[in-house]
């Protein structure tokens, strides 16, 4: 079976950056998330569309915050200095080869041996080689 993502707008959405729920979706006012759905609706020009990455699905998950709550924006991670002087980098620094490693090998089950079947009734005949249903002789 192949898994088929879905056209929605929430694909479209960058990862951990607010975006302002009317640019990217049209509709009726929503909440925030962080002050629950006793809250008072807020307009979609005032409401931001946050998503956050998720474990188990791969486009992440959508929540609205209002200009108090709306989460920070992470920095990326910043890459170290160069080293001056042509000196050579730590061994540390290089990167580890890549280890190639054979597939596990699958060992068979009993339930996939290929049995002896009746050519009239389609079921599995004894270790005789008679059909229990018919009787025909395999």
């Amino acid at each position: 079976m192949k898994v088929a993502s879905a056209a929605d707008w929430r694909e479209n959405l960058p990862f951990e950056t607010p975006v302002v729920l009317a640019e990217v979706v049209p509709g009726e006012d929503a909440r925030c998330f962080v002050c629950g759905p006793e809250s008072e609706a807020i307009a979609r020009t005032e409401i931001w569309a946050f998503k956050h990455p998720h474990p188990h699905h791969h486009h992440g998950l959508v929540r609205f915050y209002c200009g108090a709550h709306v989460p920070q924006v992470k920095a990326p991670p910043t890459a170290p200095a160069a080293t001056r002087g042509g000196t050579r980098p730590t061994r540390s620094a290089r990167p580890a080869p890549r280890v190639e490693r054979a597939a596990p090998t699958k060992r068979p089950l009993p339930s996939d041996a290929v049995r002896a079947m009746c050519p009239n009734c389609f079921i599995e005949v004894s270790a005789k080689g008679l059909c229990g249903v018919c009787g025909t002789q395999i």
